[in-house]
């Protein structure tokens, strides 16, 4: 039977070797099972060809040795593996998925031992505008408000607690609401009153949500501010908060380290220096800072395979080229419309909640590899590295005797990230021998788990146990292949989770409609709509005489201190991106006098950061009497326009109608504009919004696509 990877290595064939072992070739078989999963049978005499001696190991094909050793101590702590959710709104489509898919997707992603297992929990501090591929919503919209339900991510977080009580929980905010900045779009114009918000979010998610945020970032990928992060510490601290940890800057190493190095008041509040997408290296200032240095944000690549390699080799590497002890992947899930920007970069994708179809891709796996085997507060041996013809491995121990060894043998091609450039390298195949010094030279055993990767075949295998390892003296041998992963264990809890195959992916329902009836909804937004500047909630109009009672009202009336360029109108997406032919209804309420507006629109075809300038057919109406369609979000290429003698404060029933080139629209029922021309864009979502960060309701959305 053919024999292949990630096996135990055959010694070179000498007589001393053969006569010490009673080696055989046509008896030789693996401890472990063949890539495809398939166990081998042991043949006669199983334990004369496991029983190597160590002699015959260290000549084993040209076999590197790798001492694994906690004599002279041990190597920096494990803070643990972890997934984002957020920036921006990349877990929006996953909360609508009808039960069991949704926990199915959430035990995948959290549950211990099963699928990817995190450690660690992510998520964005909402601020009411566009942080990538949506806006999540704020806990204050406005000064003088706290609602601490809105949004997904309490949710989200208490149902990663659900599965696993030790995850950690980060939150960070990519951007303000508005009235933070104390009239400028700066977050520390008033830095008291910004560290009182994020505060406060930190307390509701315990008073609330019964919650623990370990961690609290500043201002992702922005500036920082010393005052602010002083100011931040003493907040929490006079509220309790004693044992959130500060993480600064979620940026480059750089300026934050040389700043904690220079300045005594600033190193005393900040506990964590954290990067994003460093390239598996650190700075030297921040090795000097002998804090925990964190890969804060990594990744955000497609989940395909190369994602998958990509993320083996930062998982390892991130440790053994720059000392980096925790590494958290953008994004969790991608749970967002995959035309929207980096689609698909999640640890797996969950964006069909119409079909309940969703994905577990290679990436999960590659997670488990280290997560179902370490978890934080085990440490790394400080004999760690690289192998001599490419690839790494690191070990880690609890301290109490259990050693996980992961190895990777990814090639430069097939573990591109999306960001840094990757240089040059070359990996080969190559026979390597373990060795197990200090309290691990008595282990007998080991537990094997083994990924490969096939581009060529189409027939990759992930995380497959194999049969155990038995060492001789303290040493076993491996042949590693191309674009492996294996990880090799005392520990004996690994599982690959599984349920049944989900069903079948489905478009978006060509026929969709929503009359946002909801008296207890049980999140703020209506399932499906994908806010892309603004915020659309669910309203209970109690001044409303009955036919509108329950609406969706966008409320942030407000500029907010942007991340990304947000529009200047509000909108929100829903649908299917290839709809060409569709009609949209929807009933409107102007709320904000004379200067107020509102459309429906269809063929958007742009959104998430790219959102400002988006194409699409849009229908609008004024509280000055007016219509326009235009055919961009801004407004500046009209199609047509003319008088509607709409008002603010009364509902009026809009209807956008495109068929080829051509489109026409209906005010209440009755022909207000015909025969626009419609040259581009030629597809997309349907939409609706405001004219400015203003209130409006929407009511009875309906939407047939052809």
């Amino acid at each position: 039977m053919k024999r292949r990877h990630c096996r135990l290595a055959r010694p070179a064939h000498s007589d001393v070797c053969d006569q010490l072992t009673g080696w055989q070739p046509a008896s030789v078989t693996m401890a472990a099972a063949v890539w495809s999963g398939r166990a081998l049978q042991h043949q006669a005499r199983p334990h004369l060809h496991l029983l190597l001696s160590w002699a015959c190991l260290s000549a084993g094909l040209g076999a590197a040795v790798h001492v694994l050793d906690d004599k002279r101590g041990l190597g920096s702590e494990f803070d643990g593996i972890g997934g984002l959710s957020g920036g921006g709104a990349t877990s929006r489509l996953l909360v609508n998925y009808p039960e069991p898919y949704r926990s199915q997707i959430l035990d995948y992603l959290f549950k211990p031992n099963f699928g990817a297992s995190l450690h660690i929990l992510k998520v964005e501090i909402g601020g009411d505008a566009q942080t990538t591929d949506g806006t999540e919503s704020s806990h204050m919209h406005y000064e003088n408000d706290e609602n601490y339900f809105r949004g997904y991510e309490w949710w989200l977080m208490k149902e990663a607690k659900k599965r696993n009580p030790n995850i950690k929980l980060i939150g960070l905010p990519w951007a303000f609401p508005g009235w933070i900045g104390c009239g400028d779009d700066w977050p520390y114009t008033c830095p008291d009153k910004t560290a009182y918000y994020v505060a406060l979010w930190i307390h509701g998610a315990k008073v609330y949500h019964n919650l623990d945020i370990d961690y609290v970032g500043i201002w992702n990928e922005r500036a920082y501010n010393k005052k602010y992060i002083q100011l931040l510490r003493y907040t929490m601290d006079k509220m309790g908060l004693e044992q959130v940890k500060i993480i600064a800057s979620d940026n480059l190493w750089e300026p934050i380290s040389s700043s904690v190095l220079q300045d005594s008041e600033l190193y005393d509040v900040v506990n964590i220096i954290g990067a994003h997408y460093p390239g598996t290296l650190s700075s030297t200032n921040a090795k000097k800072t002998q804090k925990k240095l964190w890969s804060s944000e990594d990744y955000s690549t497609v989940n395909d395979n190369v994602g998958g390699g990509c993320w083996a080799r930062i998982l390892n590497q991130n440790y053994v080229n720059g000392n980096i002890t925790s590494t958290i992947a953008w994004n969790l899930v991608a749970g967002y419309y995959k035309e929207l920007p980096f689609g698909r970069d999640g640890l797996m994708t969950a964006d069909e909640p119409w079909s309940g179809h969703y994905e577990v891709q290679s990436p999960i796996w590659i997670t488990a590899h280290t997560t179902q085997f370490t978890q934080p507060g085990w440490h790394y041996l400080k004999t760690v590295g690289h192998l001599q013809k490419g690839g790494s491995y690191v070990a880690l121990t609890d301290g109490k005797g259990n050693i996980t060894i992961i190895i990777e043998t990814m090639t430069h091609d097939h573990s591109i990230c999306i960001r840094p450039t990757l240089p040059p390298f070359n990996v080969s195949q190559q026979n390597v021998t373990f060795m197990l010094q200090g309290s691990f030279k008595h282990i007998e055993t080991l537990k094997v788990w083994h990924s490969k990767f096939d581009f060529f075949k189409n027939s990759s295998n992930f995380f497959t146990q194999l049969n155990e390892i038995k060492l001789v003296n303290g040493s076993f041998s491996l042949e590693l292949k191309l674009d492996e992963i294996c990880t090799i264990t005392t520990i004996s809890t690994g599982n690959r989770g599984s349920f049944p195959e989900p069903p079948a992916s489905k478009p978006f329902p060509r026929e969709y409609s929503d009359d946002f009836n909801v008296e207890t909804p049980p999140f703020s937004e209506a399932p499906n709509f994908a806010d892309q500047t603004g915020v659309f909630e669910y309203f209970i109009n109690y001044q409303d005489p009955g036919d509108h009672v329950f609406t969706l009202r966008q409320v942030v009336t407000q500029r907010p201190i942007t991340w990304a360029s947000d529009a200047d109108q509000t909108i929100s997406i829903i649908g299917d991106y290839k709809w060409k032919d569709l009609n949209v209804t929807c009933d409107v309420l102007i709320e904000k006098a004379n200067t107020g507006g509102v459309f429906v629109a269809g063929r958007v075809n742009e959104g998430g950061q790219d959102v400002r300038h988006a194409p699409g057919l849009f229908f609008w109406i004024f509280a000055n009497g007016k219509y326009t369609v235009t055919n961009d979000l801004p407004g500046k290429i009209v199609l047509a326009s003319g008088l509607s003698g709409t008002r603010a404060g009364t509902w009026h029933t809009l209807t956008l109608s495109i068929k080829d080139n051509s489109a026409y629209g209906l005010l209440n029922g009755n022909l207000l504009w015909n025969g626009v021309r419609v040259l581009q864009p030629h597809n997309g979502w349907a939409a609706i919004g405001t004219r400015t960060f203003e209130l409006a309701q929407f009511d009875n959305f309906r939407v047939q696509a052809s």
